[in-house]
This record gives structure tokens, C-alpha cells and sequence, in this order.
């Protein structure tokens, strides 16, 4: 996994509960996935990007006001034209896991409007960030 996103939870990032809403996990995971799809070189502009298919998002520890975390991600499979993921986010104030998101994206053409192949260049350097389900 390649660290993707660094954040700090400040108060407005939270609820009346002093802790981050669910809205800011997913800006922070959203982030994520902008960053791995750069590190995988996968163009990204007015022309081409990719789409959200399916997001499945895991809360398991309360990140509150004043913790620090981190997103690591990695791919967890590569198709014709989509590529799975996989972002963890890390309480770096206790190493503990907060959340996990599971996520399945299509390279897009956005002027045609429709999901393209993914070029050569994402495919080798997505090889080398290929994790199994299990890890």
C-alpha cells in the first residue's frame, strides 16, 4: 500500500459528537483515489479521468477532533477498462484502523462519455500495487 492522504481532523470537520461526519471520510477517501490513480499514471484532465462504480465504505474506529491519519491505498484488481481498490485509514494517534473503503472505478473518456481501456502505463505500475483480497 502507498500513502495517499494525509489529514488532521479539525472541529469543523465534526459533528455536535466531536466526531468526523461521514461527508469528510468521504471527501478524504475521494482524495485518495485521485492520488493513487496519479501514483498509477492514470491520466486525469478535462478529456480523460475515470468514474465511481461502487464504493463500499467500513467505519470500525471514531476518528475525533485533533487525530491525525492517514490513507493508504493499493489496487485490489485490474480489468479491461476498471480497476478495483483498496484505501485504509489510519489514526496515526494509535495506529488503529478507522475505516476502510472498497472501491470499484472505470477509466472514463469525458468527452464521449463512456468507460475506455486502461492505457498500458496504469497497468504496469497498478501490477505493482496489486494486493490479494485477503491483505
Amino acid at each position: 500500500m502507498i500513502e495517499t492522504y494525509k489529514g488532521v481532523v479539525h472541529p469543523v470537520l465534526c459533528d455536535v459528537m466531536g466526531h468526523m461526519t461521514t461527508r469528510h471520510y468521504a471527501a478524504a477517501f475521494d482524495d485518495a483515489s485521485y492520488h493513487l490513480a496519479h501514483a498509477c499514471n492514470l491520466p486525469v484532465d478535462d478529456k480523460n479521468g475515470f468514474v465511481d462504480l461502487e464504493l463500499t465504505l467500513k467505519f470500525l474506529a471514531e476518528l475525533r477532533t485533533g487525530d491525525i491519519f492517514v490513507i493508504r491505498s493499493a489496487i485490489t484488481g485490474i480489468g479491461n477498462s476498471s480497476f478495483g481498490a483498496r484505501h485504509k485509514m489510519v489514526n496515526c494517534m494509535n495506529n488503529s484502523v478507522a475505516a476502510v473503503q472498497e472501491a470499484t472505478y472505470a477509466c472514463f473518456d469525458l468527452v464521449k462519455r463512456k468507460s475506455v481501456p486502461l492505457p498500458d502505463a496504469f497497468r504496469e505500475r497498478a501490477e505493482s500495487l496489486l494486493i490479494s483480497e485477503s491483505d
